[in-house]
């Protein structure tokens, strides 16, 4: 990995921190406080995102994207994670798993979203299947040619103005040496599909006005040209589209921490006691510095991994280690940038106590830092047969 960023993609950073900055940052303490983003808002952050060039920018030049790299990829969410989450959404990222539409479904799906005219979301989440994908109860059946979709989704971002969803859902059985095994099959869902409803989910403290939805399904039809990839591929599909996802969380907690220890550095070096900064006495100049060496290191194992992606090597540890590090590291941040705020830090006057309450989430959604170290360990041992 070389050390450094070439001319362009020090012009994506600066470019995407600027947008961030003069975009996002405005709306941050509406948002927080009502939980809502403005339609005239959202609307105004796509349309300059796309003025921009950056819309679908995680998506190949042949399908109407920008054609970045994963690295440069990660270096966009990387300043998008200084921002609302519920603010950056709008700069648009659809799901690169729709780049497994085929024929009729690249026209309906895959094209208007990398051109902002449709957006999407994901749903895999159930009430009792989290972590434990293959646990999901939400089932499909055939009947008369079609499938017949029961169940239920919840956490469910996105989904409350999504005009389409993917959903992935079990459509079989088969019996293993250890017991059941579902198959798992991923749909494309439009919005107002009868027998379909996408309903208000719960309030969260993290992220607030990026809401999570309740999908319910009860014996909603869906024709065969509904399905992505192959029936029973849902897995597939999964495995070489979404793992790198965890990515985008690693690479936006590097982002939020940076902007917290912004915040505690400025403080730091202003704020006097005892006839001098505060940044003097070890111990605040001690958390400062083990703050930064934190987010540096969290920064390097996100490139790395983007990078290894990059060059077409396997990255499922790697980017396990950069999303459990940087999620872990920036509740650690965080919970240090008030400590040196003293009382301040947790007073609405600084936006330290948004930063601390939307870390919170970053260790349980896409993968428990347990999920993470699971599989760090599984790709450990597995080549020592164990």
């Amino acid at each position: 990995m070389q050390f450094g960023l070439n001319e362009e993609q020090e012009m994506i950073v600066s470019t995407v921190r600027s947008f961030v900055e003069n975009e996002i940052y405005p709306h941050e303490d509406l948002v927080d406080r009502t939980g809502e983003v403005p339609e005239e808002v959202a609307e105004e952050i796509k349309r300059k995102t796309i003025e921009l060039g950056f819309y679908a920018c995680n998506f190949p030049e042949e399908v109407g994207g920008a054609g970045l790299s994963h690295l440069e990829f990660a270096l966009v969410e990387r300043e998008l994670g200084r921002g609302s989450m519920a603010l950056n959404h709008f700069f648009g990222r659809p799901q690169n798993i729709l780049m497994a539409c085929e024929g009729e479904q690249k026209e309906r799906y895959l094209f208007p979203a990398v051109r902002g005219e449709r957006t999407d979301a994901l749903a895999m989440t159930e009430p009792g299947a989290g972590s434990d994908v293959r646990g999901m109860k939400c089932s499909a059946v055939r009947d008369c040619g079609d499938w017949v979709v029961n169940g239920t989704k919840h956490f469910i971002s996105g989904a409350d103005h999504a005009d389409f969803i993917i959903v992935f859902v079990a459509t079989g059985e088969d019996q293993t040496p250890r017991g059941p095994k579902k198959r798992i099959t991923t749909f494309l869902v439009d919005r107002g599909t009868p027998g379909f409803t996408i309903r208000d989910g719960y309030k969260s403290v993290s992220h607030r006005g990026y809401k999570n939805m309740v999908l319910e399904f009860d014996d909603c039809r869906l024709p065969d040209a509904q399905v992505l990839g192959e029936v029973d591929g849902g897995f597939a599909v999964m495995n070489e589209w979404l793992y790198a996802t965890r990515i985008t969380v690693a690479t936006m907690c590097v982002g939020r921490a940076r902007r917290a220890f912004d915040y505690a550095l400025d403080y730091a070096a202003q704020r006097h006691q005892f006839g001098q900064p505060i940044g003097k006495f070890q111990g605040i100049g001690f958390q400062i510095a083990d703050m930064i060496t934190e987010i540096d290191a969290a920064d390097l194992l996100t490139l790395a991994a983007a990078e290894r992606l990059d060059r077409g090597l396997p990255a499922n540890r790697e980017i396990a280690s950069a999303k459990l590090y940087a999620s872990e590291m920036l509740a650690r941040v965080t919970d240090a940038a008030i400590q040196v705020h003293g009382g301040m830090g947790l007073m609405d006057d600084y936006p330290l106590e948004r930063f601390w309450r939307d870390a919170r989430v970053e260790r349980i959604w896409d993968g428990t830092s347990e999920i993470q170290r699971h599989i760090i360990s599984r790709d450990l041992l597995r080549p020592l047969g164990a």
